[in-house]
């Protein structure tokens, strides 16, 4: 892939703050540039959705040989493909110029993540709320949250303690009706019918 002129590189846009990282890129698919993507989520629809990538190189990365990876990649093209997703950008026109992205994390800005119904959530947005129960008690903060299939379950970590905890100090809540109550973005709260000594 050609290096791209100064005066083109100054224009690129900044790295959003509200970035979030959304996939990578694994591999080169065709001869054309075509990239091969991996969605960090089932439901890819941000990568769908944005028209610039941010690109970040791989963490793994070796030291003293940095991966060189565009700050911003132009979208012109993402489909799904079988089970994955690929993706065509400017100035990515042969196989070679797709295969030196290789690893290249994909981060996009959240503000162009598309609406969610009143009951539905980016998981984005979740991590970071406090959890508090019927009884007022603030049982913790949300650090992840696992995709166990049927539903999806709150990481929590307890009140009073500071990530990372071990495995069995950590608080597990399904993302269910049964257990979830009302979320509310604005206060950052999460409330939930569940005792702390389940």
């Amino acid at each position: 892939m050609k290096q791209a002129p100064d005066d083109v590189i100054d224009r690129a846009p900044a790295f959003p703050e509200d970035a979030i990282e959304v996939g990578r890129v694994l591999d080169a698919w065709g001869i054309k540039g075509w990239l091969k993507i991996l969605s960090h989520s089932a439901d890819a629809e941000a990568l769908f959705a944005a028209r610039r990538w941010f690109l970040q190189p791989s963490e793994k990365a070796l030291p003293g040989k940095p991966h060189v990876v565009p700050p911003v990649l132009k979208i012109l093209s993402v489909r799904d493909h079988g089970e994955g997703i690929v993706a065509q950008a400017e100035g990515v026109n042969d196989r070679n110029g797709a295969e030196a992205l290789k690893g290249a994390r994909i981060f996009v800005s959240r503000s162009v993540f598309p609406d969610t119904d009143d009951d539905e959530y980016y998981w984005v947005d979740l991590i970071g709320m406090t959890v508090v129960n019927k009884d007022g008690q603030t049982l913790g903060e949300v650090v992840d949250l696992i995709d166990t299939g049927p539903h999806c379950v709150l990481r929590i970590v307890p009140a009073g303690k500071a990530a990372p905890v071990k495995p069995d100090e950590e608080i597990l809540i399904p993302f269910v009706n049964a257990f979830v109550g009302t979320v509310d973005k604005a206060a950052k709260t999460i409330a939930v019918d569940w005792d702390p000594n389940y």
